[in-house]
């Protein structure tokens, strides 16, 4: 089973999205799953799961709506207030009767203070989300967030986080420190994971290749190993540099010198055991 662990639907006509501005370009539109079903076929691809695209209500209940309409929508991952706990523990009584409400992301790095993770307020709230067994998806955008990973594996052990995109490693500019570092650091946690996801848009857009990717996630894989990988195709947002096949068959070319059992689990097995996707 191949699990595509995060892509993303939007619709500008039901929902607000503040951060998505004419200057995208092509991702510039509503995408919904109508679009994305054939994309998933023509790759083999058996589930997904979608990942919220806005901090807000609508969006979640967007989402929700969407997963109950196909088969293929495994899971979902929403929002609440994490900075305001009570409120948000309301809202996770609401959400998680919704049996494809899986867990929760903030877009981080859309808030001005880069330090607002480690917020007393926001660790609270990370505690009440590890209270309903729902799992964290960190936007850990280098170099402002990733070095937060560890603190919050630490204040909330319980609490099985995702980091995002490798949190997009500086692979257009070939770089390697401190994000090395610091993603080894954030590994030392059991309760901490990574997606290969959104590569190709941390890569040139134009003459990026798997080859770009391979020195990456060969580290990755070193320090979760393939037990805490999992693959995303980070759609629609992939096509600002390619399109949802050549993100899967880049994807497969540096897998193909895994071991089966490796491939099975970044491509499925790791993302349908974290967000409990068969339950």
């Amino acid at each position: 089973m191949i699990v595509d662990a995060h892509q993303h639907f939007w619709n500008l006509d039901k929902v607000a999205y503040p951060w998505l501005k004419p200057e995208h370009g092509v991702i510039y539109r509503t995408f919904e799953a109508p679009e994305l079903e054939p994309l998933l076929r023509d790759a083999g691809v058996d589930k997904t799961v979608i990942v919220q695209a806005m901090d807000s209500i609508e969006d979640t209940e967007y989402m929700l709506e969407t997963a109950a309409q196909y088969d293929w929508v495994a899971g979902v991952v929403g929002w609440v207030p994490l900075d305001r706990p009570s409120e948000a523990y309301r809202l996770l009584q609401q959400f998680t009767r919704n049996r494809y409400f899986k867990g929760v992301r903030h877009l981080i790095h859309e808030e001005a203070d880069p330090d607002w993770i480690v917020r007393p307020e926001v660790i609270e709230g990370l505690k009440v989300l590890a209270s309903f067994g729902m799992t964290f998806d960190v936007v850990a955008v280098f170099p402002n967030h990733l070095k937060h990973v560890p603190f919050l594996a630490a204040h909330v052990p319980n609490l099985n986080m995702v980091i995002d995109h490798l949190a997009k490693p500086p692979i257009r500019e070939k770089g390697w420190e401190p994000w090395a570092s610091q993603l080894a650091e954030a590994a030392a946690y059991p309760n901490v994971y990574a997606k290969i996801s959104g590569l190709n848009t941390a890569s040139d857009p134009v003459h990026w290749t798997a080859l770009d990717w391979k020195r990456y996630i060969d580290f990755a894989r070193t320090h979760f190993t393939s037990e805490r990988l999992m693959f995303g195709s980070d759609w629609p947002v992939a096509n600002l540099a390619g399109d949802y096949q050549t993100v899967i068959e880049a994807t497969m070319s540096v897998l193909a010198d895994y071991s089966e059992e490796e491939r099975q689990a970044i491509l499925g097995g790791t993302a349908d055991r974290f967000y409990r996707l068969s339950e």
